[in-house]
């Protein structure tokens, strides 16, 4: 009889424990700062019995060019992983906004040729991103996989403040180095952007948020924002522009030019005179999601936002597939997998550079894509004078128009006038004409 009742207070206490102390279920994720210690694996000691041979899945060793891409990597993996064991809850909580995981790791000798010494990882809002994943139709284990199976690759772009891009291997997801002050700003529009994406079940030209984290490599704080890739993973894109809706000082400059794949502006768009030929039945579409978005984004007091379009040049493409069919399937990236070369077998198309189309063994004719996957993709319609695929979303969608942008404006007001057309508006003006300006590039 003591025995038993030892065994059932034992069984009551790890109970309450389990439950977070109180008998109340404990909110996982939430201020939760575990301590690890990794070490180099300490080798059995020899036995005489005969041992059976399991083939283990291969440990991932998170390789990369540079440490904090190989402390992403493991992060990501860490994170998924933890978060597969937490129940997928009926809602989410006011709290889930504001909670966080975060580990700190002192790294003993165990895969020191690719992890630091000592790091740290935070995920911010992980019950929420996970959500957000699964309304976008992600699912958790080729987000992992996309992160953590190869390193990220480097964009030759950058960012309008610095900003680095890189995108996964695979080329499905693009992340971003944003600063402490994005990382605040995405704090306070994320319960309304998520329920926006719950009212129009995920189908929005807005970034698909997936994954926002902060890695501290050597005392340096890095933040990353992860979203899905705009351009396709497979075809190429040939021609691309940032478009605002506004013509003062919206060039591309003649450095930007140089580069293989220069990213072109509204007045150069304008200077060519060609339309984005979709069609009357996609472009009713298209601008419908448009307008419930800027329309959205404007109610957060949101602007300087801009429509990436990519141009995948369908007879080009075949063109270029021809031109080097003699040399071989390729294993390596080649270019980094980032530049203008168009091996069959490397992958292609990062946010911001061409790169080279995916060998998908014949399941898509010339200009042909997966809408499951190329989410943001539109073909040109039967009548159109060039056959053509156009990727199109909005970006940039951080910037808030507070004391710095209202100075902006006075000082563009005094340079070029009142009349002017002058790219820092309000948010509501900005809305407006962005979305008139999209509407006359289609056709």
């Amino acid at each position: 009889g003591h025995y038993e009742r030892r065994t059932d207070a034992i069984l009551r206490r790890l109970r309450t424990l389990f439950a977070g102390g109180d008998g109340q279920q404990s909110q996982p994720f939430r201020d939760v700062i575990p301590k690890v210690k990794l070490s180099a694996p300490v080798s059995a000691s020899k036995t005489k019995t005969k041992k059976k041979h399991f083939i283990g899945q291969k440990v991932k060793l998170f390789r990369a060019s540079e440490p904090i891409l190989s402390v992403l990597m493991w992060g990501v993996n860490h994170t998924v992983n933890e978060l597969s064991n937490v129940p997928v809850p009926v809602m989410l909580m006011p709290d889930d906004f504001k909670a966080y995981s975060k580990i700190k790791v002192d790294n003993h000798l165990f895969n020191k040729e690719n992890l630091p010494s000592r790091f740290k990882f935070k995920e911010y809002c992980p019950m929420v991103f996970r959500n957000l994943r699964e309304r976008f139709c992600i699912d958790d284990q080729d987000y992992q996989n996309s992160l953590t199976r190869s390193a990220p690759l480097n964009s030759d772009s950058q960012g309008r403040f610095g900003n680095r891009f890189l995108t996964t291997y695979d080329h499905r997801f693009v992340i971003k180095t944003v600063s402490s002050e994005d990382i605040a700003e995405m704090h306070n529009i994320l319960k309304k952007y998520h329920q926006f994406i719950v009212e129009c079940h995920g189908n929005t030209l807005l970034p698909q948020f997936l994954g926002m984290y902060r890695l501290t490599v050597d005392g340096m704080e890095t933040y990353m924002v992860v979203t899905r890739n705009v351009f396709s993973h497979r075809l190429t894109v040939h021609r691309k522009y940032d478009l605002k809706g506004s013509t003062v000082s919206r060039e591309a400059s003649d450095k930007e030019k140089a580069k293989d794949l220069p990213t072109f502006k509204d007045n150069d768009f304008l200077n060519e005179g060609h339309k984005l030929q979709i069609g009357d039945d996609n472009k009713k579409y298209f601008l419908e999601k448009l307008k419930r978005d800027v329309e959205f984004l404007a109610t957060l007091k949101i602007m300087d936002y801009s429509l990436l379009v990519g141009i995948h040049d369908v007879d080009r493409a075949e063109q270029e597939e021809m031109d080097v069919e003699g040399v071989g399937e390729e294993d390596e990236y080649e270019n980094d997998g980032m530049g203008g070369g168009v091996l069959t077998g490397s992958f292609g198309t990062p946010p911001d550079s061409p790169g080279n189309p995916l060998n998908c063994g014949g399941f898509f004719g010339p200009g042909e894509f997966d809408s499951s996957v190329d989410v943001y993709a539109i073909k040109s319609h039967d009548g159109a004078v060039k056959k053509e695929v156009y990727f199109m979303a909005i970006i940039d969608i951080l910037t808030h128009y507070d004391a710095k942008k209202k100075a902006a404006h006075a000082a563009k007001t005094v340079k070029h006038g009142a009349g002017a057309e002058i790219s820092t508006v309000n948010p509501e003006q900005y809305s407006k004409r962005f979305y008139e300006f999209m509407s006359n590039i289609l056709s």
